[in-house]
């Protein structure tokens, strides 16, 4: 049976609950192997980071799509839930750029959008040597550690996935929320969610929260700092409880993807702006990404007809 499968015919319940057994509290993932190796949680986190970006560089070698990357950053950060980075005694180390590599060859598998794997290896060794015009040669010893590498750790993977494989990428979640509330066509609010997504890749947020509470986190951010509001449905329900998503989830979400941003200074310069953080005691009822249809206007006096 192939791993890949239409997330549109599964249920809701059926994808939350898959995702559940992969969501842990924070003091849950301050006891990863890797951490109780003796492995520093800053050092782990950033090693997860460095993972990540070298998917994001060999997707865009490769010109995969963005879904696909996001799968792998999944897949990659629930590999280390279960294995550990620091080698020790009778058992191996698994180093992150090896397992992105993976990572990469399972995705596309599951989004069903594969490339060869000759390109995919010649993809990680430019992006792991720092060159991108790098001859490689099929017979250097080179490409076929990376090869060898990809194909036997496609088991390992597999195994401490326990193979499962639903998966329910935020950005498809996020168009379907941007459609329903007519924002398809906002550019700049559809980038901004966009690009909170694409951080919250590099850290564990995907370990923290679903992906539909991910996407949700993302319209919010995006909406407060694009300054628009989402009109409440025809019941006088906020866009949030019409998606079924608490309101202080979202909120948390966010928050945890800006105590990030609050302890990595951000070297390149780019607007950062979106990770502000958020009270989470605030009244939801007086958030600033909520509009309210106006109500009719009502005739001062009602008259009726002369009896006479």
């Amino acid at each position: 049976m192939s791993p890949s499968r239409d997330l549109s015919a599964l249920p809701d319940e059926v994808l939350m609950m898959a995702e559940s057994q992969w969501l842990f509290t924070e003091s849950e993932l301050l006891r990863t192997p890797s951490i109780l190796d003796g492995l520093s949680s800053e050092k782990e986190r950033e090693n997860r980071g460095k993972g990540v970006n070298f998917i994001f560089q060999v997707g865009i070698m490769l010109k995969l799509p963005q879904v696909i990357l996001a799968t792998a950053s999944v897949l990659l950060h629930r590999f280390f839930v279960r294995h550990s980075m620091v080698e020790a005694p009778g058992r191996p180390a698994y180093h992150y750029y090896s397992m992105a590599a993976t990572s990469i060859f399972l995705a596309t598998k599951i989004e069903e959008d594969c490339r060869k794997m000759k390109e995919l290896v010649v993809a990680c060794v430019r992006v792991a040597q720092k060159d991108s015009r790098k001859l490689v040669d099929e017979q250097d010893k080179e490409y076929w550690r990376w090869k060898d590498n990809i194909l036997h750790n496609e088991d390992v993977l597999l195994e401490a996935l326990c193979f499962d494989l639903t998966l329910e990428p935020p950005y498809k979640v996020l168009v379907e929320y941007l459609d329903r509330f007519g924002k398809s066509d906002h550019r700049r609010l559809r980038n901004s969610a966009w690009a909170f997504i694409n951080d919250s890749c590099m850290t564990t947020l995907c370990l923290q929260f679903s992906s539909r509470t991910i996407a949700a986190s993302a319209l919010y951010a995006a909406a407060k700092h694009c300054h628009t509001e989402i009109f409440d449905d025809d019941a006088g329900r906020p866009w949030w409880q019409v998606i079924g998503i608490d309101i202080k989830t979202i909120k948390q979400a966010c928050n945890t993807l800006a105590a990030v941003y609050e302890q990595v200074q951000i070297k390149n310069g780019r607007d950062v702006s979106i990770h502000e953080r958020t009270p989470e005691d605030e009244d939801g009822q007086t958030t600033k990404t909520r509009a309210r249809h106006p109500q009719p206007a009502q005739d001062e006096q009602v008259k009726t007809p002369n009896s006479t």
